[in-house]
Protein backbone atom coordinates (compact mmCIF):
# COMPACT_ATOMS: atom_id res chain seq x y z
CA UNK A 1 0.00 0.00 0.00
CA UNK A 2 1.16 3.49 -0.78
CA UNK A 3 -0.19 5.67 1.99
CA UNK A 4 0.65 9.33 2.58
CA UNK A 5 -0.52 11.39 5.56
CA UNK A 6 -1.83 14.63 4.06
CA UNK A 7 -3.23 16.34 7.17
CA UNK A 8 -0.69 19.18 7.03
CA UNK A 9 -1.20 19.65 3.29
CA UNK A 10 -4.98 19.88 3.80
CA UNK A 11 -4.39 22.72 6.29
CA UNK A 12 -2.12 24.53 3.81
CA UNK A 13 -3.30 27.22 1.38
CA UNK A 14 -4.45 26.32 -2.13
CA UNK A 15 -1.44 25.88 -4.43
CA UNK A 16 0.88 24.34 -1.84
CA UNK A 17 2.82 21.35 -3.17
CA UNK A 18 4.73 18.43 -1.73
CA UNK A 19 6.89 15.91 -3.58
CA UNK A 20 7.28 12.28 -2.54
CA UNK A 21 9.72 9.67 -3.83
CA UNK A 22 8.12 6.27 -4.08
CA UNK A 23 9.68 2.84 -3.87
CA UNK A 24 6.84 0.67 -2.61
CA UNK A 25 5.10 -2.61 -3.32
CA UNK A 26 1.57 -2.50 -4.72
CA UNK A 27 -0.73 -5.42 -5.42
CA UNK A 28 -2.06 -4.89 -8.95
CA UNK A 29 -4.09 -8.10 -9.10
CA UNK A 30 -1.41 -10.62 -10.10
CA UNK A 31 0.52 -10.14 -6.89
CA UNK A 32 2.73 -7.38 -5.56
CA UNK A 33 5.06 -5.40 -7.82
CA UNK A 34 7.58 -2.70 -6.92
CA UNK A 35 6.56 0.78 -8.06
CA UNK A 36 9.17 3.54 -8.23
CA UNK A 37 8.99 7.19 -9.13
CA UNK A 38 7.96 10.58 -7.86
CA UNK A 39 4.54 12.05 -7.19
CA UNK A 40 3.59 15.67 -6.60
CA UNK A 41 0.68 16.50 -4.32
CA UNK A 42 -0.97 19.88 -4.99
CA UNK A 43 -3.52 21.39 -2.61
CA UNK A 44 -6.60 22.37 -4.60
CA UNK A 45 -9.75 24.14 -3.48
CA UNK A 46 -11.57 20.81 -3.21
CA UNK A 47 -8.85 18.34 -2.21
CA UNK A 48 -5.43 17.19 -3.39
CA UNK A 49 -4.32 16.68 -6.98
CA UNK A 50 -1.81 13.85 -7.35
CA UNK A 51 0.40 13.84 -10.43
CA UNK A 52 3.39 11.67 -11.07
CA UNK A 53 5.35 9.35 -13.28
CA UNK A 54 5.86 5.86 -11.88
CA UNK A 55 7.64 2.83 -13.28
CA UNK A 56 7.07 -0.83 -12.60
CA UNK A 57 7.71 -4.21 -14.16
CA UNK A 58 4.95 -6.83 -14.50
CA UNK A 59 5.05 -10.46 -15.53
CA UNK A 60 2.79 -11.25 -18.50
CA UNK A 61 2.01 -14.25 -20.68
CA UNK A 62 2.75 -13.91 -24.40
CA UNK A 63 -0.42 -14.08 -26.49
CA UNK A 64 1.32 -16.11 -29.21
CA UNK A 65 3.72 -18.55 -27.53
CA UNK A 66 2.30 -18.56 -23.96
CA UNK A 67 5.72 -18.01 -22.37
CA UNK A 68 6.12 -15.76 -19.34
CA UNK A 69 8.05 -12.50 -19.76
CA UNK A 70 8.63 -9.23 -17.92
CA UNK A 71 7.10 -6.05 -19.33
CA UNK A 72 8.16 -2.61 -18.07
CA UNK A 73 5.28 -0.18 -17.57
CA UNK A 74 5.28 3.60 -17.16
CA UNK A 75 2.31 5.01 -15.29
CA UNK A 76 1.49 8.70 -15.73
CA UNK A 77 -0.90 9.43 -12.87
CA UNK A 78 -3.19 12.42 -12.53
CA UNK A 79 -6.01 12.06 -10.02
CA UNK A 80 -7.74 14.35 -7.56
CA UNK A 81 -8.46 13.00 -4.07
CA UNK A 82 -11.23 14.43 -1.94
CA UNK A 83 -11.35 14.52 1.89
CA UNK A 84 -14.12 12.66 3.72
CA UNK A 85 -13.92 14.90 6.80
CA UNK A 86 -13.31 18.61 7.27
CA UNK A 87 -9.74 18.99 8.52
CA UNK A 88 -10.62 21.84 10.89
CA UNK A 89 -13.97 20.74 12.33
CA UNK A 90 -13.87 16.95 11.91
CA UNK A 91 -17.35 17.04 10.35
CA UNK A 92 -18.08 14.56 7.56
CA UNK A 93 -17.78 15.90 4.02
CA UNK A 94 -19.36 14.26 0.99
CA UNK A 95 -17.48 13.82 -2.27
CA UNK A 96 -18.41 16.27 -5.05
CA UNK A 97 -21.45 15.18 -7.05
CA UNK A 98 -19.67 15.85 -10.36
CA UNK A 99 -17.03 13.24 -9.49
CA UNK A 100 -18.75 9.83 -9.22
CA UNK A 101 -16.40 7.12 -8.03
CA UNK A 102 -13.80 9.69 -6.97
CA UNK A 103 -10.77 8.76 -4.91
CA UNK A 104 -11.05 9.85 -1.30
CA UNK A 105 -8.81 10.69 1.64
CA UNK A 106 -9.87 8.66 4.69
CA UNK A 107 -10.99 10.00 8.08
CA UNK A 108 -7.39 9.83 9.37
CA UNK A 109 -6.23 12.09 6.49
CA UNK A 110 -4.42 9.22 4.78
CA UNK A 111 -4.26 9.33 0.99
CA UNK A 112 -3.91 5.79 -0.38
CA UNK A 113 -2.43 5.68 -3.89
CA UNK A 114 -2.70 1.88 -4.12
CA UNK A 115 -6.01 1.69 -6.00
CA UNK A 116 -5.06 4.44 -8.47
CA UNK A 117 -1.73 2.73 -9.20
CA UNK A 118 -3.53 -0.60 -9.68
CA UNK A 119 -6.00 0.93 -12.14
CA UNK A 120 -3.30 2.78 -14.08
CA UNK A 121 -1.17 -0.40 -14.25
CA UNK A 122 -4.11 -2.38 -15.65
CA UNK A 123 -4.69 0.30 -18.29
CA UNK A 124 -0.98 0.44 -19.20
CA UNK A 125 -0.77 -3.29 -19.94
CA UNK A 126 -0.80 -4.17 -23.62
CA UNK A 127 -4.06 -5.72 -24.86
CA UNK A 128 -2.13 -8.42 -26.71
CA UNK A 129 1.15 -8.90 -24.84
CA UNK A 130 4.02 -10.26 -26.93
CA UNK A 131 7.33 -11.51 -25.57
CA UNK A 132 8.91 -9.92 -28.65
CA UNK A 133 7.52 -8.27 -31.75
CA UNK A 134 8.53 -11.13 -34.09
CA UNK A 135 7.25 -13.93 -31.84
CA UNK A 136 6.56 -17.02 -33.98
CA UNK A 137 4.04 -18.50 -31.55
CA UNK A 138 3.08 -22.15 -31.24
CA UNK A 139 2.68 -24.77 -33.97
CA UNK A 140 -1.08 -25.26 -34.35
CA UNK A 141 -0.59 -29.00 -34.89
CA UNK A 142 1.91 -30.16 -32.26
CA UNK A 143 2.13 -27.13 -29.93
CA UNK A 144 5.91 -26.66 -30.22
CA UNK A 145 7.14 -23.19 -29.30
CA UNK A 146 8.46 -22.05 -32.69
CA UNK A 147 10.72 -19.46 -31.02
CA UNK A 148 12.71 -22.28 -29.43
CA UNK A 149 12.75 -24.93 -32.18
CA UNK A 150 11.06 -25.76 -35.44
CA UNK A 151 8.83 -28.79 -35.93
CA UNK A 152 8.28 -31.25 -38.78
CA UNK A 153 4.53 -30.68 -39.03
CA UNK A 154 3.22 -30.04 -42.56
CA UNK A 155 2.58 -26.38 -43.29
CA UNK A 156 -0.61 -25.05 -44.88
CA UNK A 157 -2.82 -27.87 -43.61
CA UNK A 158 -6.41 -26.97 -44.43
CA UNK A 159 -9.03 -27.45 -41.79
CA UNK A 160 -11.44 -30.11 -43.16
CA UNK A 161 -14.37 -27.84 -42.43
CA UNK A 162 -13.01 -25.38 -45.02
CA UNK A 163 -11.95 -27.98 -47.63
CA UNK A 164 -14.94 -27.40 -49.95
CA UNK A 165 -14.26 -23.67 -49.99
CA UNK A 166 -10.59 -24.30 -50.84
CA UNK A 167 -11.63 -26.70 -53.62
CA UNK A 168 -13.99 -24.07 -55.05
CA UNK A 169 -11.23 -21.48 -54.98
CA UNK A 170 -8.80 -23.83 -56.75
CA UNK A 171 -11.44 -24.67 -59.39
CA UNK A 172 -12.08 -20.98 -59.98
CA UNK A 173 -8.35 -20.29 -60.38
CA UNK A 174 -7.97 -23.16 -62.88
CA UNK A 175 -10.85 -21.92 -65.02
CA UNK A 176 -9.30 -18.42 -65.25
CA UNK A 177 -6.09 -19.82 -66.75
Amino acid sequence: MIEINVSQLLKSPVGTTRKYEMDDQVDIGDGPVVVRGEVTLLRTGRGILVTGRLKTDVQLTCARCLSQFHQPLTLVIEEEYFPTIDILTGAPVSAPEDEPGAFTIDQNNILDLGEAVRQYALLARPMKPLCRQDCSGLCPTCGTNLNVKSCDCPKNVIDPRWQKLADAKNTQLETKR
